[in-house]
């Protein structure tokens, strides 16, 4: 297949063509050439428009594609799909499925059907077995089968005695250990973040601090073990600075943060929408502020789009009862461009590609004539109009419904396959 790029301003810090505006030819999944003007005569696909830019494929490092077990809710091929209809060429899936992925045989399965996808699935090993956190999981197993990083996911380790063992496992094969930072212990029974807004609204609170405890515990564990630590969907100001603090001396800690709690806080659950019950939960304006300077400012490492695809029946009832999350694949770039519009391109591929790469050992494609196309193709000058019928997810539990946004993903190439971002309104136009 002969894809033609045309006149795309490449956002690449590895590439000698790095902040040009180049047309690129890609045959048979191979960047061909790259030049200001190139004739082409015959091209099965092409991506043209005003303010095209291309990088590096983005990788989303935490989404739930409910595979196997709960398959009404999201496949594999309806969860790649949103992938790259979001601009993400590569995906970490969470264990958190039915059965849970604790051994090589759940690693396998993921991997062998990751080939015929729309975007790369990179399956998340727990790192304790059913991801209860009581015995560790089979990780060198799963490691060898291609598990690309280790999590109980949606139930972080609980247990210092045991994810210090994690830790100073994973570092024998220089692994790397994600947790969401939660005490659990800490207002347990908590519904959104506690603060004015919930007792306003009669809702139980959950205490920032419950995610403070667990990051300064887990930093002084990942110290001890000298090993790799990356905290996803971080949400307190202290959190921030505790991790700012181990990186400046020197300790292999990384973090991330979600779209929402960039876009959302909890001044926006007046309303009770259950699609903004989230966990962590969203957080005040002010520490929504801190997060958006942290992003600004280089303390956040990537992004990590936490999406969770959820049924009518999960989401449609009372507050209390909902369970948490909300899509995030499809909505992400637009999501980050409308927060923070100012940010450079060049810092998103940081957050989105360059660095989930380095963090945790995956491949870093460069855009260069030869070179294998991993390529995501967006316009931050675009818009984006959301609407329920546009999602590529099997799920629409998405507050950003009927919401126009900035900036427009327009597609992606990978093992020779595009993806044209077809159903999405991009610049008034379908």
């Amino acid at each position: 297949m002969t894809v033609l790029i045309k006149q795309a301003r490449i956002v690449d810090p590895n590439s000698p063509y790095n902040d040009t505006v180049q047309d690129i030819l890609v045959e048979s999944g191979i960047i061909k050439n790259i030049g200001s003007d190139l004739k082409v005569e015959s091209a099965h696909e092409s991506f043209s428009g005003d303010d095209l830019h291309v990088s590096p494929g983005w990788v989303d490092i935490f989404a739930n594609f409910s595979d196997p077990g709960f398959e009404f809710r999201e496949t594999l091929e309806s969860g790649s799909q949103a992938a790259a209809a979001g601009g993400f060429t590569d995906v970490f899936v969470i264990p958190n499925v039915k059965p849970v992925t604790d051994n090589k045989s759940q690693i396998e399965y993921l991997n062998r059907k990751s080939g015929s996808l729309a975007a790369n699935v990179h399956p998340i090993g727990a790192v304790s077995k059913n991801a209860e956190g009581k015995d560790l999981a089979e990780m060198y197993d799963m490691r060898n089968s291609g598990a690309i990083a280790f999590s109980d996911g949606l139930n972080p380790v609980q247990s210092a005695g045991l994810l210090l063992k994690a830790l100073q496992y994973v570092k024998a094969f220089d692994g790397v250990i994600i947790q969401i930072p939660d005490d659990k212990s800490v207002g347990a029974n908590g519904l959104v973040h506690e603060g004015i807004i919930s007792t306003r609204l009669g809702l139980a609170g959950k205490p920032i601090m419950a995610e403070e405890l667990l990051v300064a515990r887990d930093i002084k564990l990942a110290r001890y073990a000298e090993s790799k630590l990356h905290f996803t969907a971080v949400t307190s100001p202290r959190s921030l600075e505790y991790i700012k603090r181990a990186k400046d001396a020197g300790l292999p800690v990384t973090c991330s943060v979600t779209p929402y709690h960039l876009f959302f806080s909890d001044e926006d659950l007046k309303s009770y929408d259950t699609n903004l019950k989230v966990y962590p939960p969203l957080r005040s304006p002010a520490e929504q502020k801190v997060l958006k300077d942290a992003v600004t400012d280089g303390t956040v490492d990537c992004i990590a789009t936490h999406h969770m695809p959820l049924d009518f029946d999960s989401k449609v009832l009372e507050f209390e009862y909902a369970k948490n999350g909300m899509t995030g694949l499809e909505t992400c770039y637009s999501v980050l461009k409308t927060v923070l519009p100012g940010l450079s391109e060049k810092r998103w591929v940081e957050l989105l590609s360059i660095n989930p790469r380095k963090i945790f050992g995956l491949g870093q494609p460069v855009i260069d004539k030869s070179k294998e196309a991993c390529l995501t193709v967006f316009s931050p000058a675009g818009k984006t109009a959301i609407a329920s019928s546009d999602f590529y997810s099997r799920s629409g539990n998405s507050p950003f419904t009927g919401k126009s946004l900035q900036g427009a993903v327009v597609g992606t190439i990978r093992r020779g396959t595009t993806f044209f971002r077809t159903k999405r309104k991009i610049n008034g136009k379908s």
